[in-house]
């Protein structure tokens, strides 16, 4: 049996909250032509979406959103089965669905879910909810295939998802749990971990373009600041940018009565943390806001963005941020191609905004800093947590051990 074309189901959280059916009415009509229940199961998905919209950060958002959607319209146009009727054998053959879905069911790219026409949202008819994401030129999704990380997602989505439903007396049992002790496709990691990171030389390079870049078009001013508060303040990309509940702002740079440099930051969990600035940073954050008429140094009434849009008023999403990110590792990429050749260039394309967190974070504890030091600027809820990232106590033990081995 052929299976219907997919179509997204959820908008973004404002939409969501303040949803209105005749402004979608194109997916208002289409949850109309299915059996009764999917209208009545998409509200509780639309009810746990906002949950987490209203409670958790626009990354965990998005994240949950992405693994719901995938879920239910698999519920509805393949599996035709409610969600309180699941079982572990159903929840075992969504997971072979996901890890090998129909070649029409995968995109190329990320895109918006609708598009908006005379205030009426009409789906993107190129927007699909798999993504290949492809190595240069190859765009064969044929050769698709979901990451032990994105397969871990999907369990914990669904495991959230029907935690909920149970609370709310909607579901009797969860058969996510038990699925997951069965599914042959999760793979029991027990290798050493590498944290993705920089070197010394491959930073310095990434760096030097930013610099070059602002040097020669002022608008690169953000991208090089950017990169610098990235690496060297450890931060996500999210906490830098502009949500519902925080807008990062100049003043959150201040000083103690020492005379030491802080940046007030609302991360992961909701929590507030504040991160040492060393001194090398300050004369990066002098250049940035001398560029955008401001005083060299922020006073403690200040209430512009911390990096504000070009154009437009406020602050910037973590997906904008993102792209400025993207523009010097581009530039990166095809200098360093020119310099030493596309092996030397390749770790530039590999490269996420992430990475700039660990590589500052790893650098300082190479340098020999304290790890509790680390860690609390890290914004991590304990040492092990860093230990287990970044230093590798136990495996570096056990490697020294090993090579004691005799043959």
């Amino acid at each position: 049996m052929a299976i219907s074309d997919p179509y997204p189901l959820f908008p973004t959280y404002p939409e969501l909250k303040d949803y209105h059916a005749g402004s979608f009415k194109a997916l208002h009509d289409r949850l109309n032509e299915l059996p009764p229940w999917c209208a009545t199961q998409w509200d509780w998905g639309k009810q746990f979406l906002v949950f987490i919209g209203r409670n958790k950060s626009d990354h965990t958002f998005i994240r949950f959103r992405s693994e719901i959607e995938k879920f239910m319209l698999w519920c509805f146009l393949v599996a035709d089965k409610p969600l309180d009727q699941m079982r572990k054998s159903d929840i075992l053959d969504y997971i072979e669905f996901f890890y090998k879905p129909p070649l029409d069911w995968i995109g190329l790219a990320n895109l918006d879910k609708f598009i908006q026409v005379s205030g009426d949202h009409q789906f993107n008819p190129e927007w699909r909810p798999f993504r290949y994401i492809s190595q240069g030129s190859d765009t064969d999704r044929k050769k698709y295939r979901p990451s032990q990380e994105s397969l871990k997602s999907v369990f914990t989505a669904l495991n959230v998802f029907y935690s909920y439903l149970m609370d709310e007396e909607l579901c009797l049992g969860n058969p996510s749990l038990i699925a997951r002790k069965d599914c042959k496709r999760l793979i029991k990691d027990a290798q050493i971990g590498e944290t993705k990171r920089l070197d010394q030389d491959q930073w310095q390079f990434l760096l030097d373009t930013a610099q070059r870049m602002a040097d020669e078009d002022s608008l690169y001013e953000r991208n090089l600041f950017l990169m610098a508060a990235m690496k060297v303040l450890f931060l996500r990309i999210s906490e830098l940018s502009e949500r519902s509940d925080w807008v990062p702002v100049m003043s959150h740079f201040w000083q103690d009565q020492d005379k030491n440099w802080w940046l007030k930051v609302f991360g992961k969990g909701r929590k507030l943390r504040d991160i040492s600035v060393p001194d090398s940073f300050l004369s990066y954050l002098e250049r940035y806001r001398l560029w955008r008429g401001l005083s060299a140094r922020p006073g403690m009434q200040e209430k512009e963005p911390i990096v504000e849009k070009i154009r437009g008023a406020g602050g910037m999403t973590a997906r904008q941020l993102a792209r400025l990110v993207e523009q010097v590792l581009l530039r990166a990429y095809d200098d360093m191609l020119l310099w030493q050749g596309k092996q030397a260039a390749q770790i530039f394309k590999d490269v996420s905004p992430h990475w700039l967190r660990h590589t500052g974070a790893s650098m300082e504890i190479d340098r020999g800093r304290a790890l509790k030091d680390v860690s609390e600027d890290l914004g991590h809820a304990s040492m092990a947590t860093t230990d287990t990232v970044y230093v590798r106590s136990a495996a570096k033990n056990r490697a020294k051990s090993g090579k004691q081995r005799e043959v």
